[in-house]
């Protein structure tokens, strides 16, 4: 099993930046790829970005150039650097994980793991 745990949310003005950050635990050698997604109220779930563990990073076109996914291998951590935020990005934020095992499902995480997810807040 995989753990995911998100921290990094919280309340911001439109225009500044927040980073979130994904520790995973567990069999962490299992997982091929790590990504984001966000769901706003009233709203379904959207994709917002992954990254495999190789690297090879893919972006929703609603934060394309403003957000930025990168990784740790080291520490088993992902991270979601969130610049030029918009009301319209306030959601909760959820990380998932991929398993291998079950083949990859790229560019968009199927989600064999999820975290508890952290609110996000942008005030216009």
């Amino acid at each position: 099993q995989v753990q995911l745990v998100e921290s990094g949310g919280g309340l911001v003005q439109a225009g500044n930046s927040l980073r979130l950050s994904c520790a995973s635990s567990g069999r962490t050698f299992s997982i091929y790829a790590m990504g984001w997604f966000r769901q706003a109220p009233g709203k379904e779930r959207e994709f917002v970005a992954t990254i495999t563990w190789s690297g090879n990073t893919y972006y929703a076109d609603s934060v394309k150039g403003r957000f930025t996914i990168s990784r740790d291998n080291a520490k088993n951590t992902v991270y979601l650097q969130m610049n030029s935020l918009k009301p319209e990005d306030t959601a909760v934020y959820y990380c998932a994980a991929d398993n291998k095992m079950f083949g990859s499902s790229w560019p968009i995480p199927r989600g064999d793991y999820w975290g508890q997810g952290t609110q996000v807040t942008v005030s216009s």
